[in-house]
């Protein structure tokens, strides 16, 4: 069995966490997000990174359960917000029926191919009915790293670079 998660990457984000969390911003997508889930809605936020994602959910009245696989950045991204965020990886996703939404921006696509159809079904059986998914990749070719040595899974660009919409 494929792991789902990539030791080496892990260990890049927590090496380089202080100068990763100094130059990240939160997504340009956020808005849309939050605007489809509502005020009140209960979140899972995979991979937050330096946490200005769940600020801005927090900001908005949602309740967020920040989780990040770096603990280092966990440990950032707890002191941004204020509150525990959960240094967990994606194949320790065990929530069922819990969330109104999922938000995994610039995340998921550190998943090892192999893998990410058993991280995808996690997410959506962490779902309630209806619930929604917002998930963002690199397009590409295969699987590789990057010149950092990160991995990525660098799906080819077929269809919408977002998936938009309720999870049935």
């Amino acid at each position: 069995m494929a792991l789902a998660f990539d030791p080496d990457t892990i260990s890049f984000y927590d090496r380089e966490a202080a100068p990763y969390a100094n130059s990240s911003q939160r997504s340009t997508h956020i808005d849309a997000f939050i605007a489809a889930v509502g005020t009140g809605a209960k979140i899972l936020e995979l991979g937050c990174g330096a946490g200005h994602d769940a600020e801005a959910l927090i900001a908005a009245g949602i309740d967020v359960t920040a989780t990040d696989a770096s603990s280092k950045l966990a440990a950032i991204a707890s002191a941004r917000i204020g509150r525990p965020v959960r240094a967990m990886r994606f194949d320790e996703i065990t929530d069922v029926d819990v969330f109104d939404g999922v938000w995994a921006n610039a995340c998921l696509l550190h998943v090892p191919v192999g893998s990410l159809a058993g991280v995808l079904a996690s997410v959506h059986a962490s779902l309630r009915s209806g619930g929604v998914f917002y998930a963002s990749f690199k397009a590409g070719d295969g699987e590789g790293r990057d010149r950092l040595g990160r991995y990525y899974n660098f799906p080819r660009r077929t269809g919408p670079v977002a998936i938009r919409g309720a999870v049935q």
